[in-house]
């Protein structure tokens, strides 16, 4: 056997036998985290526990979704950020006197539960916003966004730059630009 098939055999298994370990070791400052920034926000232990469900909803129903701070995950195409139980206002509970502002080059979106999503990938996502919102297509002047039925067919566009109001219910799929 080469030298260099050993070499890569012997760093595989390292890694099958250190990636538990390091995994575990990742995941455990977040759970620290996300009870200092549901205390630190003044939630109560029923109103954390109603959002660590509603955020291992989300992880369970997206693969890709990643948990970034007690409310806020990575989805595919941008970020979402939960609306805290018993809070009025969205708010990333790791940086509370963060700017709601869409950036530039952003589609946000906030749903009728108050959840904010803000999309800053171009691509083709499923959405899974409910109720009546807002939107601001802050991306390039002349920018399309797409939003999509359940079955792909397109339901409407808007063309950056412009905000308004919209029913997500119907709202499956989005193609920010």
């Amino acid at each position: 056997m080469s030298p260099r098939r050993i070499l890569a055999m012997m760093t595989a298994t390292a890694a099958l036998i250190a990636g538990p370990v390091l995994t575990a070791q990742a995941s455990t400052p977040l759970r620290n985290t996300f009870s200092e920034q549901t205390r630190a926000a003044g939630l109560t232990a029923a109103q954390a526990a109603e959002l660590r469900q509603r955020v291992d909803a989300v992880l369970a129903s997206d693969p890709q979704a990643r948990q970034i701070s007690a409310n806020k995950l990575a989805i595919a195409g941008g970020d979402l950020v939960l609306r805290a139980p018993g809070r009025s206002e969205t708010r990333d509970l790791a940086a509370p006197d963060a700017e709601l502002a869409c950036a530039d080059g952003h589609l946000c979106i906030r749903d009728g539960l108050g959840n904010n999503y803000d999309y800053y990938y171009c691509g083709y996502y499923d959405f899974g916003g409910v109720g009546d919102g807002t939107f601001n297509n802050n991306q390039s002047s002349g920018t399309r966004a797409r939003f999509y039925n359940q079955n792909g067919s397109e339901r409407w566009s808007n063309v950056a730059k412009d905000s308004g109001t919209a029913s997500w219910t119907p709202v499956y799929h989005i193609r920010p630009c």
